[in-house]
């Protein structure tokens, strides 16, 4: 069976590609399995993506893990989750450093569960010399809360007299996201077929090419990124010219 890589240029790859993974509960519910069923499965995808990602030269994957909404769902889910992401970063940490990947996280941090946090430093840690691709994880992120504490800490400075308002740049104001140092997402992806973008980046996709796609998250794997790809090097971009 033929593979969409052997189309793929590796010339035009995205330098960052976002993924909104979006379908695990719904995956699950298809599959007869719960819900937190459909989250396991889907850390297999996440391996999956960024081991593929890494191969073909990606520069940086964001994938959005954890809203600040998401903090409303089920405690019995949100606990689930936690403990999924502790387990998941203590047993993938070897792996990724092995492949000279490099672990980022954005968002809230401050909200999550001291122990998730701790081995999240922990990994960034040990990853944080390695040259290869920088995979970041939102994590209780919503690019509302980003913007608005980007603003606050912009007004504080006007306020403190170290800036003027005439000051202000789009540059400043990236600077003062969570993305700081990360590239503009040339792509953005989100599976299970919802056509919105679910408070993700906002500032950051501007100029991204958007990709959906039917396939649930668990079962988007290496042949679904490629198709991605390939649908994004068949476009034009042009960034409001």
């Amino acid at each position: 069976m033929s593979s969409l890589i052997d189309k793929i240029d590796k010339n035009k790859l995205p330098e960052h590609i976002a993924i909104i993974m979006d379908g695990n509960g719904r995956w699950a519910k298809e599959q007869g399995f719960d819900r937190i069923v459909g989250h396991q499965h889907g850390v297999t995808s996440v391996r999956e993506i960024t081991e593929v990602a890494a191969e073909i030269g990606i520069k940086y994957l964001t994938l959005y893990t954890f809203s600040t909404e998401n903090w409303g769902r089920p405690q019995a889910e949100v606990d689930a989750l936690m403990t999924l992401l502790i387990d998941t970063i203590e047993k993938e940490t070897p792996t990724l450093h092995k492949n000279n990947v490099r672990l980022l996280a954005i968002g809230d941090l401050s909200r999550l569960p001291d122990g998730a946090n701790a081995k999240l430093e922990q990994c960034i840690e040990v990853t944080s010399k390695n040259t290869g691709l920088g995979l970041v994880l939102a994590l209780s992120y919503s690019s509302r809360w980003e913007i608005n504490h980007a603003l606050q800490c912009i007004a504080t400075a006007v306020k403190n007299g170290e800036i003027e308002p005439h000051d202000i740049t789009d540059e400043m104001i990236s600077s003062h996201l969570t993305t700081n140092g990360i590239p503009d997402p040339d792509l953005l992806i989100r599976t299970s077929g919802e056509l919105r973008i679910s408070n993700f980046l906002l500032w950051q996709i501007a100029y991204s090419e958007f990709y959906f796609t039917q396939t649930h998250w668990p079962a988007f794997r290496r042949e679904s990124l490629y198709e991605a790809i390939y649908d994004y090097q068949q476009r034009e971009r042009r960034f409001g010219k």
